[in-house]
């Protein structure tokens, strides 16, 4: 008897109010904590205390501009990302993939399907994201999926503790850009 995991083929779709409560787990697991260490997406040494809460994803379910979508496997939400339009460009963020499958190829699904859907969708031609400047590994993911760093830097929102606690000084948002061919 073959005893290996299997995953099964990932499915898409729109979060509902009913996702909140595995959105809001899925995502401080995959960024805080010692749960989030066994994937490679971490902030743990960055901010400590929580990544989201329920308000700011009932909050982005009901932007009028904007989605999350869910990836599912196995009848479970293992992944998530929000997409929001703005003028002329999509905003990307709320991205998470659950940390013991992180490294399978799930974020880059994730991250095609919300490119296609920007661009397929909302005729959208543009997708642009803020990466903390010290995750170099993680800026780098993206580079290698054709975002470019524009050097553009916004001061991380130290007095909203709703996105975490920093640990150091110095934090900063870049700004990273990727035309939708």
């Amino acid at each position: 008897m073959d005893t290996t995991a299997r995953i099964t083929e990932p499915t898409f779709r729109v979060a509902t109010i009913a996702d909140v409560p595995a959105l809001v787990t899925l995502i401080d697991s995959a960024y805080r904590g010692e749960p989030s260490r066994a994937g490679w997406t971490n902030e743990a040494d960055l901010l400590k205390g929580q990544r989201t809460d329920a308000m700011s994803v009932i909050t982005a379910l009901h932007e009028p501009d904007g989605l999350v979508m869910v990836m599912e496997s196995d009848g479970e939400v293992v992944a998530c990302c929000q997409v929001q339009g703005r003028r002329g460009h999509a905003y990307f963020g709320m991205f998470a993939v659950r940390p013991t499958l992180q490294g399978v190829g799930f974020g880059r699904a994730v991250l095609a399907e919300a490119e296609r859907f920007v661009r397929d969708e909302w005729g959208l031609n543009e997708m642009q994201m803020t990466v903390i400047s010290a995750r170099e590994e993680l800026l780098a993911w993206y580079e290698r999926r054709g975002y470019t760093r524009t050097g553009q830097m916004i001061p991380f929102p130290y007095d909203d503790e709703s996105v975490g606690v920093p640990t150091r000084a110095g934090l900063q948002l870049e700004v990273m850009v990727k035309k939708l061919g």
